[in-house]
């Protein structure tokens, strides 16, 4: 089968001739516009070199000040050096009472199955953490909790930790 040029085909036919491009004409305003400004600026410099010099003036000869400053004493006046550090501070700090312990629950599901997948994807990053079963007024609810944690920082950057692997649901509650 022959092969078609489908490009030629679509093109409309003319029977006229093609003309051939018209010349551009020379540029003589560009090339006298040229020529003048090179004229000026070699003017320009010209007439710079021809200027006078530009004297100098004598730099000002500085004035010699009296130091009016008293004599500096031979002992420190003060002893605030010494007595600095030989001084002792005593701060007292309160002991801040602790307000654990805390747990995160990272899920609550009606089904017990997904809240194994749940576990499973807590496991994958590194945490063991349990599921819990809650009767209430409104059914029996699995809940996936981590912890007990001494502090709430600790609880925090487990759940940073797991925000890192993909578990963006985890709470914290105070768990008394």
């Amino acid at each position: 089968m022959p092969r078609r040029d489908y490009v030629k085909t679509a093109r409309p036919k003319t029977t006229s001739r093609k003309k051939a491009p018209a010349k551009a004409p020379f540029p003589w305003l560009l090339m006298v516009a040229t020529a003048l400004l090179v004229l000026l600026f070699v003017w320009f410099l010209w007439t710079l070199n021809k200027q006078a010099p530009v004297q100098q003036m004598p730099a000002p000869v500085p004035a010699v000040v009296k130091d009016d400053l008293p004599e500096r004493p031979t002992q420190e006046p003060y002893q605030y050096i010494e007595e600095l550090e030989n001084r002792q501070i005593v701060v007292e700090v309160p002991e801040l009472e602790a307000k654990g312990p805390f747990q995160m629950q990272c899920a609550s599901f009606r089904s017990e199955e997904q809240a194994d997948a749940m576990r499973a994807q807590i496991a994958f990053a590194g945490f063991s953490s349990i599921t819990r079963r809650t009767e209430g007024s409104n059914g029996v609810w699995y809940r996936v909790v981590l912890g007990p944690y001494e502090s709430r920082r600790q609880a925090e950057a487990d759940r940073n930790r797991l925000r890192r692997n993909g578990i963006n649901t985890c709470q914290i509650w105070n768990w008394t």
